[in-house]
């Protein structure tokens, strides 16, 4: 199998260079965690492996179940039966468009039906976890926020039965942190108390760092581990160095995704959108579309999400869709 030559640089390069299958295999081999120095089997671990050329899969030399292997296996498209030309688009969509891409818009764009691409995001959507860890430090900015409820965005029979308060009611919570000049993280949460907010900040902080917040009394005790200032909303939005700006902008670019690109996202898998949303915000400044495609392609390896486990929300009755517009 040759060595991958000239990789895309934009979409419309990557579309024609997919187009051919023995491109797709080298550049997933080129890129997958563990096969860059010889692929390797995924079954036994054993690098005795020989290429069926026709098939574009491997057999592993030595005897055992599954000893034939495509290069799918072990990524989160095993046992998927669109083809690599397809799956590598999508993930390049994925990874570059600032806004998202729907499910509808990989439906027409590739020929598939809309509940596959559906599944595909999501799968796609799991490889972009950041699972790598590591603490925030220096100058650290921390706020919530909250997604859907919005009565002017329901129908007026839906209103007068889910809208019965004010404020933070009927929506969901979702908190960040984000290190200026550096990388966000943000996820879903059940509520805005001290008890669930302060262990998250204590796992992905580091302790002396410079926190900024607003004036929410969940952030009070902070001061023992952390230069902890605070910025009043319902006085100032900046105070010099006091504000809480960088992450209010990762919330509008999120908002904006669920808004004009997903329109109706189910409180159940609101943090697989968060996470999409958060691996193009720390890639941004760093990585060009190609780079920041292969990073992803790189991460796709031992994650896996069925179809059986995306929508186990309907036995388990979880909340209805969150609207955001």
């Amino acid at each position: 199998m040759s060595e991958v030559q000239s990789e895309p640089k934009t979409l419309q390069q990557a579309i024609i260079y997919f187009n051919d299958p023995d491109n797709c295999v080298a550049y997933l081999v080129a890129h997958r965690i563990g096969w860059r120095n010889g692929v390797v089997c995924p079954t036994c671990g054993s690098k005795d492996v020989g290429y069926i050329a026709s098939r574009r899969m491997w057999q592993c030399k030595t005897r055992h179940p599954k000893a034939q292997f495509s290069v799918k296996v072990g990524t989160i498209m095993e046992d998927s039966a669109l083809g690599l030309d397809k799956w590598l688009v999508a993930i390049w969509m994925q990874t570059s468009m600032k806004n998202g891409v729907s499910s509808w818009e990989i439906h027409r764009a590739l020929k598939i039906s809309q509940k596959c691409a559906w599944h595909m995001l999501h799968r796609i959507r799991l490889g972009l976890q950041d699972l790598n860890g590591g603490k925030l430090g220096g100058e650290v900015e921390v706020d919530e926020t909250f997604i859907g409820g919005k009565a002017r965005n329901m129908h007026k029979s839906k209103r007068e039965t889910k809208i019965t308060g004010r404020g933070p009611e009927g929506k969901e919570i979702v908190f960040g942190m984000v290190e200026r000049g550096g990388k966000v993280v943000a996820g879903h949460v059940s509520a805005r108390t001290k008890k669930e907010l302060q262990p998250i900040i204590r796992e992905r902080i580091e302790a002396g760092s410079a926190i900024f917040s607003d004036a929410l009394k969940s952030y009070e005790g902070l001061e023992s581990d952390y230069q902890h200032a605070v910025i009043d909303h319902a006085v100032e939005y900046v105070n010099g160095n006091v504000h809480t700006n960088t992450m209010e902008n990762f919330w509008s670019l999120l908002k904006r995704g669920l808004h004009g690109t997903y329109i109706s996202v189910e409180a159940y898998h609101l943090f697989r959108y968060i996470d999409e949303q958060a691996f193009r915000y720390n890639t941004r400044k760093d990585m060009n579309d190609s780079e920041r495609f292969a990073l992803a392609v790189s991460q796709i390896t031992g994650k896996r999400l069925t179809y059986a486990e995306l929508t186990d929300k309907v036995e388990q009755k979880q909340p209805e869709a969150v609207k955001e517009q």
